[in-house]
């Protein structure tokens, strides 16, 4: 323990990592955080204000497979602070959970409101300052200069967040590969506007059409694991999988292919689909000759779409941010500058759907406090 200790620590950033940071260095260390807007907003959205708070999967390995860029580099990580470790975390705070069908982790409340309140309540030792931290000058003691003054800490968390401009990383002497924009809808070069509205599930993830392409998980985890390809690009949907569609034909002779079809895939679907195929909606099952039949197939398992773009709005998710060559993965210290540490999303670090970004937040913050509470005790 380093209690007594006249040590002070800046956070920059008062989003999740900051604050999880903050919490744990606040008894023992002088823990400044620096917020230009309001702690923890960026809490406010996650899982539709519900709160998805993490996924519900102990293995650190299998946890760490759900990000595209930081895998390898958060097993150190997550074997330090793993998804038990955040819900023993909330409870502390007054936060109950509960497991979604879909593994998902959400408050009991089902309030982003709820655990924001509660979570800065637990922040009682935290002094917040209002101010746009312009840059950190390291010394002997980190310098942090605000539009409002300048400030002297012996440690430096940056908790930035993946939308920052980055300057203050740049300015340290890091390389920042480049954001874009991850868990985002997708803007398509077909118009499957008629098709607005409609979801179907593709290998257990929720897939809508939208006006000007498609959304939902699905689409979020294709724009996170293409989210560097180059405009356009071809995207193939299997909407039915292994479909014995001949058994279907013979068992229903009499039946409408339109009939048959929404059985498989919402009516919508089935109906354009058929369309794209120049087969009549309303043909009985036993005039569907096999050159009919493969078409339908193929285009029930190999439909093929070109993404243009990303959509605009939504996305609060980017990948890209610090290099990870750069940072220490046991202690989020800066390989370049002592005492500098780096959280959250500022990494070139990001997850899929289901709480996999927020307890990014929560495992970094925790070991960089960690780290701090141990360096300061030497």
């Amino acid at each position: 323990m380093v209690q007594g200790l006249n040590y002070k620590a800046a956070v920059i950033g008062g989003g999740p990592a900051g604050c999880m940071c903050a919490y744990y260095l606040q008894n023992n260390l002088d823990v400044t955080v620096f917020e230009a807007v309001s702690p923890l907003k960026t809490l406010l959205p996650t899982g539709g204000g519900r709160c998805n708070l993490a996924h519900c999967e102990y293995d650190f390995k299998e946890l760490a497979a759900n990000y595209p860029r930081g895998e390898k580099f958060l097993y150190s990580v997550f074997s330090r602070f793993s998804t038990a470790d955040t819900l023993e975390f909330f409870r502390n705070i007054g936060v109950e959970t509960y497991v979604q069908d879909d593994m998902r982790i959400f408050p009991t409340s089902n309030s982003s409101v709820d655990v924001r309140n509660k979570f800065l309540k637990a922040l009682d030792k935290v002094r917040f300052r209002k101010e746009k931290v312009l840059r950190i000058n390291c010394t002997d003691k980190h310098t942090v200069v605000t539009d409002c003054g300048s400030y002297n800490f012996d440690f430096v968390v940056v908790a930035i967040g993946g939308h920052a401009s980055f300057n203050l990383c740049k300015y340290l002497g890091h390389t920042v590969v480049e954001p874009k924009k991850a868990l985002v809808g997708l803007k398509t070069k077909e118009d499957l506007s008629q098709l607005a509205g409609v979801s179907v599930k593709i290998n257990g993830e929720d897939l809508l059409f939208t006006h000007n392409g498609i959304s939902g998980p699905y689409a979020y985890k294709i724009s996170s694991l293409r989210a560097r390809d180059v405009f356009p690009y071809t995207i193939t949907l299997d909407f039915c999988g292994m479909l014995d569609l001949q058994s279907l034909l013979n068992n229903n002779p009499h039946k409408s292919i339109k009939n048959i079809l929404s059985e498989v895939v919402p009516k919508s679907l089935a109906e354009y689909l058929l369309y794209k195929s120049s087969i009549d909606t309303d043909i009985k099952a036993c005039m569907i000759n096999g050159k009919q039949r493969d078409e339908i197939l193929l285009r029930l398992n190999n439909f093929e779409i070109t993404i243009t773009d990303t959509a605009s709005g939504g996305e609060v998710v980017t990948c890209g941010g610090v290099s990870l060559d750069e940072v220490n993965a046991k202690t989020m210290e800066s390989k370049l500058v002592q005492r500098v540490y780096f959280v959250g999303e500022v990494l070139n670090i990001d997850g899929f759907c289901g709480g996999f970004n927020l307890q990014n937040c929560w495992s970094t913050g925790y070991v960089a406090a960690q780290a701090i509470l141990c360096k300061a005790a030497c």
